[in-house]
């Protein structure tokens, strides 16, 4: 009986074994793979590297990542960088230079994300994939692009990789500001358990396991998170479940099998208004409306297969992805709710939001790349296809103050969404210092729109039968019938070139010139039938310089770079709407200047972004984008004792600090400076770890976000329409303990 258990169990290990083939199993000729997911023939993407020589008889699998696309380009592993505290996986998106993120919703709401001059919000203008499947929501009421990060586990992030502007041919929708990858792994083997306990009543529960004999690319991990947090009404808890396994195919193949689940609850308290907190009608981590706050769920899975072929390497991968989205927000109190003369007799009713959302994604990529020489030197040609499909339901309500009952339905709309693309990139040399890379894109978005509350006001309405206090109305002027819908239906295609030109290296300088052309998708709320461009178009170069060094002792990674970025329809927050609303053209111009120092008891990243970005039409300032973002990682990691009980003692030390300017805010004002240092201790015996983590370690009071508009909180004192100063409050100093074990494994 014990064998006709086992049997099964030996074939599946083989089948799912990082390198079950015999020895001499590679065809003769075919290429060696790293198994480090590098591009062996890139000397770009790791200039002291050598190019390793065809194996015949040695069969190395792994995964080849994009050739890189110049200075901006950041292909970053993670490492002992994850020891810096950070709320969620999120934020390991600011390893990546002049990235920033804030929170003005709560721990359960995604983060803000600002990039190069553009207020991305939750995700517009940033493309964000996890193991290449789509992050971003199509179509979302909240906003189409909306991205929550908060379902990747953080101990399974492996790497990133960002590219700041739309360089690749890879590169699809929402990749305005640039795009980022997470890719999932786990180093650790064995079965590894974390508690987490510090202020505010946080608590948290980490399961990992990555089973002996299997590749870092197997692995499952989830965590369950509570905390009461700071201030009023910002209790939140979530739970989230990655795991992904890795097999070989016959020859140098491997497939990979990746599902993730996720769920969130969590209170927010929403935004203040300063003069209110200066009079302390409000404390400054207080809220005014405590029914702010939402649900959120996604559970995704995706199949892919890399295979090589003699010299071309085949790639498919086919994914799918669920959300539901429930979201109340109030930006401006009781200030939107005007008697109406056809209405029964009310006062302001409130203006709290109720957002719901439901989607569902289907889609593919299928890529094959060809290798070749020319002239004796490395030529590569790829062709690959892109298809998405979502459909999206979503309604947004406002809710009385009094009675909680929902009185207005704002939008009610139901989305059918296509996005089709194919592309052509290249990698091609002159020398083996000249490289051209690129390509050309093009892109299909396809519409189609049900409202379900098309007429919300009649401009001359029946004198014999006003629509009263119903906004989803059966009448037209003078009262004619007519259904409360309307479909919408449009189609657009647009061809995106795209080029890089890769100069070195030249003593371990390499020079880099992009320019592309990248798209946005409009918000389905816009969409008329037949309108000619639903959507948004930019254009975007630079110049770049950067010096790598790789030796046994250390390495060294120093960038520069100068960019500039115009956009046709840029993003603009409205608080009436509750999301970013378009807006005219901006342009972009800046610097960006980074440096990563490792050694083996180092690692060390800093980064500076300085950017202006004004409006086509007047130079005035977009607001609140920051002008200046500057951030430093750092880790310290040794052996403390060489023999403590039989083991070695290991110790680290980490510390985090991000500095932001400024940012312009509407009608010439300008926001407060944000400066926080986050820091932690560790110690490491056999299979057990003790981490003393401090964000905010010197409990600066600042105001994460920013933002100037009219609003009322106290109707009784007589409202205005005179812009005012609101913000949302940053968390003060956290102090979280970790204890961890692993059993079973090594780390």
């Amino acid at each position: 009986m014990r064998c006709a258990f086992l049997l099964p169990l030996l074939m599946l290990r083989s089948a799912f074994a990082a390198d079950p083939s015999p020895e001499g199993a590679l065809p003769a000729g075919a290429h060696a793979v790293a198994d480090d997911d590098s591009d062996p023939h890139d000397e770009h993407q790791n200039p002291s590297a050598e190019v390793p020589k065809k194996a015949d008889d040695v069969v190395v699998r792994g995964r080849t990542a994009p050739p890189s696309r110049g200075a901006s380009d950041f292909q970053l592993k993670v490492g002992e960088l994850a020891k810096v505290p950070r709320a969620n996986a999120a934020h390991l998106l600011e390893l990546a230079p002049g990235l920033f993120l804030t929170n003005e919703g709560g721990e359960g709401h995604p983060e803000q994300i600002y990039l190069r001059g553009f207020d991305a919000r939750l995700g517009q203008e940033l493309e964000l994939t996890a193991g290449g499947v789509p992050v971003n929501q199509a179509g979302n009421l909240h906003g189409n692009g909306y991205a929550d990060l908060h379902f990747i586990v953080p101990e399974l992030v492996e790497a990133l990789r960002v590219v700041e502007g739309p360089y690749d041919p890879r590169q699809g929708n929402f990749a305005v500001a640039g795009s980022a990858n997470y890719e999932l792994g786990l180093e650790r083997r064995g079965l590894t358990a974390k508690v987490t306990k510090g202020s505010f009543g946080t608590e948290r529960l980490m399961l990992s396991w990555g089973p002996e004999g299997y590749g870092r690319h197997t692995f499952a991990g989830g965590e369950l998170v509570r905390s009461d947090g700071f201030g009023s009404n910002r209790a939140s808890q979530r739970g989230a479940i990655n795991a992904q396994v890795e097999g070989v195919l016959p020859g140098t193949g491997t497939w990979r099998l990746l599902g993730t689940s996720y769920a969130t609850h969590f209170s927010s308290a929403g935004l203040l208004r300063a003069d209110d907190v200066a009079a302390g009608r409000v404390d400054f981590f207080g809220t005014y409306d405590p029914r702010q706050g939402g649900d959120a769920s996604r559970h995704s899975v995706s199949f892919d297969v890399e295979e090589r072929v003699a010299d071309t390497t085949y790639r498919l991968q086919l994914f799918g992805v669920a959300n539901t989205l429930r979201l109340l927000e109030n930006f401006t109190g009781f200030l939107h709710d005007p008697q109406e003369a056809a209405q029964s007799l009310h006062g302001e009713r409130g203006d709290l939001i109720d957002l719901s959302v439901q989607s569902r994604t289907v889609g593919l990529r299928a890529s094959s790349r060809l290798r070749f020489k020319f002239f004796d030197l490395p030529q590569e040609i790829e062709l690959g296809a892109y298809a998405r499909g979502d459909n999206t339901d979503g309604q947004q309500v406002r809710r009385e103050a009094r009675t909680n009952a929902p009185y207005r339905i704002d939008t009610d709309l139901n989305a059918a969404l296509s996005n089709i693309a194919l592309y052509i990139d290249s990698s091609l040399k002159a020398e083996r210092w000249f490289t051209v890379r690129g390509g050309v894109r093009a892109e299909y978005y396809g519409y189609d729109i049900l409202d379900r509350c098309a007429v919300q006001s009649v401009r001359q309405p029946s004198r014999t039968n006003p629509p009263g206090d119903s906004n989803c109305l059966t009448q037209q002027d003078q009262g004619r019938w007519r259904e409360n819908f309307q479909r919408s239906s449009t189609a657009a295609s647009v061809v995106l070139p795209r080029a890089s030109l890769l100069l070195g290296p030249f003593d371990d300088f390499t020079f880099s010139a992009s320019w592309g052309r990248g798209a946005r998708s409009i918000d389905p709320v816009y969409v008329n039938d037949g309108l000619a461009t639903p959507f948004a178009e930019l254009v975007s170069s630079e110049i770049g310089a950067s010096w790598q060094v790789a030796t046994e002792a250390h390495a060294i990674a120093l960038r520069m770079i100068a960019f500039r970025t115009h956009i046709d329809h840029d993003l603009l927050f409205d608080e009436v709407a509750g999301r970013n609303t378009l807006s005219q053209g901006t342009t972009r111009m800046g610097w960006v200047g980074s440096a990563r120092y490792t050694t083996d008891e180092l690692d060390l990243s800093t980064s500076a972004t300085l950017v202006r970005a004004t409006f086509d039409d007047t130079d005035l300032l977009v607001p609140y984008a920051p002008d200046a973002v500057v951030r430093f990682d750092g880790t310290y990691h040794r052996d403390l004792l060489d023999d403590f009980h039989g083991s070695a003692l290991h110790g680290n030390l980490a510390m985090g600090s991000g500095y932001v300017g400024r940012r312009a805010l509407p009608y010439g004002q300008r926001s407060d400076v944000i400066f926080t240092v986050d820091g932690s201790a560790a110690l490491g015996w056999q299979g057990l770890d003790l981490t003393l983590s401090v964000q905010n370690l010197f409990d600066a009071r600042y105001r994460q976000s920013e933002y100037v508009f009219p609003s009322s909180f106290f109707p009784s004192e007589g409202t205005t329409l005179v812009p005012a100063r609101h913000f949302a409050a940053g968390a003060p100093r956290t102090v979280l303990l970790s204890i961890g074990m692993t059993v079973g494994g090594a780390s």
